[in-house]
């Protein structure tokens, strides 16, 4: 068995079945917990609407913030799009995913998707870099931080140099690239990445407790 034959076989299988196994235990550890019950009357009516609110108007960086985070937040929203945009317009991503889904949809340009993927490879190092830099970030940032960065920006970078056929031969460099992928499947559900997961439903839940008390999440 070829190095891409374990790659693409044995190793991506396990990591997505570990990815499956994990998000199912998280989701249902999470589903468990112990909720408390509010003890005092709701002071506005509506709950489900002051949940929603805050999940979009999350989405929007608040005046007062502006100023430090800035960057930050354009970062984040940058290579968030640069990772939607590469792995669901990518031609050989689609063909991937028709083969599960049974149907495929049209593929950006391959220039397109190396700009995204090159744009998404550079802010998460930047961001990397930062995060040690930063005096305040570095005193906050654990190796979950650290190690979470750099397994995310893995496969852009091994999928931009098995692309452009740099250094290895293209055999390697795909290998490299589904192993780096399978190692995010394996990290994602033990690490802060699993906020894919979490962050919507916690904004929902967080605004739905500041609306019941007054106050606008």
């Amino acid at each position: 068995m070829t190095l891409l034959e374990f790659a693409r076989g044995p190793a991506l299988q396990w990591a997505a079945a570990i990815f499956v196994a994990g998000m199912l235990w998280r989701v249902v550890g999470l589903l468990m917990l112990r909720r408390s019950h509010p003890m005092s009357a709701d002071r506005r009516e509506n709950l489900a609407f002051g949940g929603a609110r805050a999940v979009f108007h999350r989405f929007t960086l608040p005046p007062v913030f502006q100023k430090k985070v800035m960057f930050q937040y354009v970062a984040g929203w940058a290579w968030h799009l640069g990772f939607f945009v590469v792995l669901f317009f990518f031609k050989l991503h689609i063909n991937f995913f028709s083969g599960i889904l049974g149907f495929s949809w049209p593929a950006l340009p391959n220039g397109v998707i190396v700009f995204f993927g090159s744009l998404s490879a550079a802010v998460l190092l930047m961001l990397f870099v930062r995060r040690f830099t930063h005096p305040v970030l570095r005193y906050l940032s654990t190796f979950n931080d650290y190690s979470s960065v750099l397994i995310t920006a893995l496969p852009f970078m091994t999928g931009l140099a098995a692309y452009m056929h740099l250094g290895l031969r293209y055999e390697t460099l795909l290998a490299l690239h589904f192993l780096s992928i399978a190692l995010l499947l394996v990290w994602m559900p033990f690490s802060k990445l699993f906020h894919v997961v979490t962050i919507l439903p916690s904004r929902y839940i967080l605004g739905v407790k500041f609306w019941r008390r007054g106050v606008q999440a």
